[in-house]
């Protein structure tokens, strides 16, 4: 019988075990360090698997990644080079994270905070508020994820545009593609929602430059940042500053550079952050273990992957 491993050194494997043994009945589902013979293994999902765990495992056929990116399965230095690694693409997961950004773009569109605020102070304050269509969102990455997201924005009615390394054609959506053109898709955008996958081009690029060249003359008054893809993308001290000196209105921040974040960070009593525990896109385990598990019915069968990552690009 053929195994199947998980890796996850920070996850309680338990449930994911318990789920992926449901969906393959027929393999010997085991979890690490408990890896047993380490022949048997023919599969892997892994979540920041520790260095030499995977590259020991001399049956390996294919590893999958558990998280939306693949960034912490790439940052093993000794990640074996000749298995293809496949990168879940679960309707479940798209769906959560289109969830998140339309929740928090409506939130800021129709300025829930000031909302909140008229009630602990039982202030019946009915102010004016714009039309979805006054207000430019902006999706940094157009991947699965921010091509859903920028759809399901569009239908509710704002303009949407989109920035990715290539062009893309997505209805409704305004497309800007590489680095020529982010400076016009940054000073037509009064929210913008980053999706960008985590690579080394865009590390730090949410940063104080960036948020600069967001537009100022949108219904809000100032611009909005929404960080739902990785916490390495966005400068921490220069979002702070930025809403300290007013060039940011508000962020929603699910991602950050370290995690789980500090007691000490300014981000948990800041009155202009929305903060989330990297919980966007958070999808069941039984959802993911049975993606997984047809994935390796189709491989078995005929020998085919989707969604297979070019570890050139980092997704």
């Amino acid at each position: 019988m053929s195994a199947f491993l998980f890796v996850t050194p920070t996850w309680d494997g338990d449930q994911w075990a318990n789920e992926m043994k449901k969906a393959l009945p027929r393999h010997d589902i085991r979890k690490w360090p408990a890896i047993g013979e380490t022949a048997d293994v023919r599969y892997a999902a892994a979540w920041l698997p520790p260095p030499n765990v995977l590259r020991e495992l001399p049956n390996l056929k294919v590893i999958f990644s558990l998280g939306a990116g693949v960034d912490a399965i790439l940052s093993d230095p000794t990640l074996p080079d000749n298995i293809p690694i496949v990168r879940v693409n679960s309707p479940d997961l798209t769906m959560r994270m289109s969830e998140h950004i339309v929740m928090h773009v409506l939130m800021h569109h129709r300025q829930q905070a000031r909302i909140l605020a008229n009630q602990r102070n039982k202030t019946w304050d009915s102010f004016p508020q714009h039309a979805a269509s006054a207000l430019r969102v902006g999706v940094m990455g157009l991947g699965v994820l921010g091509e859903d997201a920028a759809k399901k924005l569009a239908m509710l009615g704002f303009q949407v545009a989109g920035w990715s390394r290539s062009r893309k054609s997505i209805y409704g959506v305004q497309s800007f593609a590489g680095a020529e053109e982010l400076d016009a898709f940054l000073t037509r955008t009064d929210i913008l929602v980053c999706l960008l996958p985590a690579t080394a081009e865009t590390d730090g690029l949410i940063n104080r430059a960036v948020i600069k060249k967001l537009a100022h003359n949108g219904p809000l008054g100032a611009p909005v940042l929404i960080n739902a893809g990785r916490g390495r993308q966005q400068v921490e001290a220069d979002i702070l500053a930025a809403l300290e000196s007013g060039e940011l209105l508000a962020v929603s921040l699910d991602v950050f550079g370290k995690e789980p974040l500090p007691n000490d960070s300014p981000f948990w009593s800041h009155p202009r952050v929305y903060l989330t525990p990297h919980s966007a896109a958070d999808s069941e385990p039984s959802v993911i273990c049975t993606y997984v598990a047809q994935a390796i019915t189709q491989f078995e069968k005929t020998g085919q992957l989707d969604n297979l990552v070019d570890r050139t690009r980092g997704y």
